[in-house]
């Protein structure tokens, strides 16, 4: 099945990769943002927080709007708002003097877009494949694709700002345009006899929802949680490496974009690889995330102690390993222990709490570190300690099997 929708999951692993594209390319730039805007550290953060915010309030429409009506109809009009959005911020940062509110107005718009994008990706995964074990490699491939965006970003994002400091801005509606044209031609939705296609009504599906929550809440809110804390460790601590490179060590352009890609890089193979090997063992996948999160707290415990870089970009490349062997596994769980008819909001609210993370992550690392870094440091392990405990005791792999069949 892998062989025959190969084009398929490739177009919809471009998804990912663009949507992250998108957002964490400017993490490298933000120094140089701030500095051409002449705006706070604090408000140079907000232009990832905008674009997180809004998704986090659309994300659930999306998702219930996938599951009435279908994912691509969904998907493919998402990624030309995407587009629109990076052309907004872009033109205004080009013809504005001051442009600061026009940017956020496009990153909006790409918040906008992004809801109805990503977030569909892992029910429509679990929608073309049938196999658990197929849906976990799918999904890991997804993921890596994500991670991948992660890698590519600093580097992509220094060469691009290194030609004028709004390219990336610019570079994100070509990007979406590629994107629409996969997806658009190349994915092959389910039939409908593969597909249950009942058309619930928003009162049903509340209903619906409550009964899902009731009878798996506790394993589902603790993904959700976990899901939020990695992408609040992610961007925050890449927040914080992007200014400490070009601040303390002046590091900047592509050797900087460079040096953040290296955790990104760990974290993008952690991802390929744990995908490949879980397929359905669901307890496997409950006792990996458990050491990954162990190995993501520990990490940054001692981040708190140390001052050389060199060992700085090493423990958070290690804590890179442990967010991405986490992720396939959170993926896995929620799209195969869910059913097809709720898939798509489910997983969608999964993903609204991932943005939350995004969202806090860098405004927060701004503040915590003018504190100091050990605080930053101890500050985002402590949360790490919360997933760890909720990933040893509320995530029950016999739950999660029952709620597959």
């Amino acid at each position: 099945m892998l062989n025959t929708n190969k084009w398929s999951l490739l177009s919809i692993a471009s998804i990912p990769l663009i949507m992250t594209l998108g957002n964490s390319m400017l993490i490298p730039v933000l120094p140089s943002i701030r500095n051409k805007l002449q705006i706070t550290s604090f408000q140079v953060s907000l232009l990832i927080t905008v674009y997180s915010a809004v998704a986090i309030l659309l994300i659930p429409i999306a998702g219930y709007l996938s599951d009435r009506f279908g994912r691509k109809i969904i998907i493919v009009p998402s990624l030309l708002i995407t587009g629109i959005g990076g052309l907004v911020s872009g033109l205004g940062a080009w013809w504005l003097e001051h442009s600061y509110m026009v940017i956020m107005l496009g990153r909006a718009l790409q918040g906008v877009g992004a809801a109805g994008a990503f977030p569909i990706v892992l029910p429509l995964v679990g929608d073309i494949y049938k196999n658990e074990s197929e849906v976990s490699k799918s999904l890991g491939i997804v993921e890596t694709a994500n991670t991948l965006g992660k890698v590519l970003s600093p580097i992509l994002g220094s060469i691009l700002a290194f030609v004028v400091w709004f390219l990336p801005f610019l570079t994100i509606p070509a990007l979406c345009l590629v994107s629409t044209v996969l997806v658009a031609f190349l994915v092959k939705s389910p039939k409908k006899k593969d597909v249950k296609e009942e058309k619930i009504t928003f009162r049903h599906f509340l209903q619906n929802l409550k009964m899902i929550f009731g009878n798996n809440g506790r394993w589902l809110s603790a993904i959700f949680a976990i899901g939020c804390i990695c992408m609040f460790v992610i961007f925050s601590t890449l927040f914080y490496l992007s200014d400490t490179l070009e601040g303390k060590y002046h590091i900047e352009g592509i050797w900087k974009g460079c040096v953040i890609a290296i955790p990104s890089a760990m974290l993008c193979l952690a991802s390929f690889l744990t995908g490949k090997k879980i397929g359905q063992n669901k307890k496997l996948m409950k006792w990996i995330t458990f050491l990954g999160i162990a190995i993501l707290t520990a990490s940054l415990v001692v981040c708190g102690f140390i001052q050389s870089l060199y060992w700085l970009i090493a423990l958070i490349s290690l804590a890179g390993i442990g967010i991405g062997v986490t992720l396939p596994c959170l993926d896995s769980l929620i799209t195969e222990g869910i059913d097809k008819a709720a898939r798509g909001t489910i997983t969608s609210l999964y993903s609204s709490m991932r943005f939350i993370g995004v969202a806090i992550g860098p405004p927060l690392a701004s503040i915590l570190v003018k504190l100091s870094p050990q605080i930053m440091f101890y500050s985002i392990s402590s949360t790490c300690v919360v997933a760890a405990v909720l990933a040893l005791f509320a995530i029950k792999p016999s739950q999660e099997e029952k709620t597959s069949k």
